[in-house]
């Protein structure tokens, strides 16, 4: 219906992606400015499961498309299911996560359809009955504010973590199946596999990250730094200058060319702080800078600054924490 909020959501070898709840949080302020319904809608093979657990987060209905072509991810398939949806019933907007996989279909669909996109969003309000729509730009140094007056209904990707995620309440949500002609031979590619990665690392979920830059000097100073962040139920990241010089792969690193990540504690050792990475993680609710050169400009977006070799610091640290933590 029009005015209707929808949020996509995103799944992964059953389980719900957590950070499509924390759309519904922010997809409930905007349905209540419109005065509207918060919906949701998924795609998948067997969704009944992630359909119900979209309505304990604020969902009042939820749209579930099901089909063996949704077994396996594909982008093209998934994009023909949501934008037959989006067609049919037109809601205001529909937010998706800044993944790649809600970029994807996103991206896919507002192409399909020639809706209006937005990507990779860190500010939702309604401002003259428009969504205005707020996302980053030259390197996070500034933010843009747009609302589209032309093309509606509007796409909105989100970037993790740039809302807070709403409680988990009792409530339930309607269900309504929704069946959308996709069949293998409609489509250009198949799965053949599934590879994981070795190095595989939740870098955008995680609320605690230790990362580590150039400073570290070899890859031998990452050993310390994940054993700093395993005690603390954390994830290793690390600066570009770091993995281009392939002390730890790719999958770690934070950055405009990496990940942008908000944990609620990121550890920066050795890393100087250049504007490419602070793009990445600024919003960091704290912000921990340790590096020996105190004009680094690190220490300019850091909550704590300590001024010393990370080789004395680091193990201070793991040594406080094993014995608060008793371990």
């Amino acid at each position: 219906m029009a005015n209707d909020v929808w949020v996509y959501i995103e799944h992964k070898e059953g389980a719900v992606s957590p950070m499509s709840f924390e759309l519904l949080g922010i997809g409930k302020q905007l349905a209540e400015g419109f005065g509207s319904n918060l919906c949701a809608f998924v795609i998948g093979a067997q969704v009944d499961d992630l359909a119900k657990e979209a309505g304990t987060y604020g969902a009042s209905k939820v749209y579930a498309v099901e089909g063996d072509v949704f077994k396996d991810f594909r982008g093209e398939a998934y994009a023909k299911a949501a934008a037959a949806l989006l067609e049919k019933y037109k809601p205001e907007i529909a937010l998706f996560r800044a993944t790649v996989m809600g970029t994807d279909v996103a991206a896919a669909a507002a192409a399909q359809l020639g809706f209006g996109l937005c990507t990779d969003t860190i500010g939702l309000a309604i401002d003259g009955g428009k969504v205005k729509m707020t996302r980053a730009a030259f390197g996070g140094n500034y933010s843009v504010s747009v609302v589209n007056e032309k093309a509606a209904p509007q796409i909105a990707t989100v970037r993790p973590k740039a809302f807070a995620m709403p409680e988990k309440g009792a409530g339930s949500a309607e269900v309504v199946k929704e069946s959308v002609a996709v069949s293998d031979a409609d489509l250009a590619t198949k799965v053949v596999e599934f590879i994981k990665s070795a190095t595989s690392v939740n870098l955008v979920e995680a609320d605690i990250i230790v990362s580590g830059g150039r400073g570290l000097g070899n890859d031998q100073g990452f050993a310390m730094l994940k054993e700093l962040a395993d005690l603390l139920g954390g994830a290793v990241g690390a600066s570009r200058a770091a993995v281009d010089s392939e002390w730890i792969p790719y999958e770690h690193q934070v950055g405009q060319t990496g990940k942008t990540v908000k944990p609620k504690i990121y550890i920066a050792c050795g890393i100087s702080g250049a504007i490419q990475h602070l793009a990445g993680m600024r919003t960091s609710d704290c912000i921990v800078a340790i590096n020996k050169d105190p004009d680094a400009p690190i220490f300019k977006a850091a909550s704590f600054g300590i001024v010393g070799d990370y080789k004395d610091i680091v193990p201070k640290m793991i040594e406080k924490f094993k014995a608060k933590l008793n371990k």
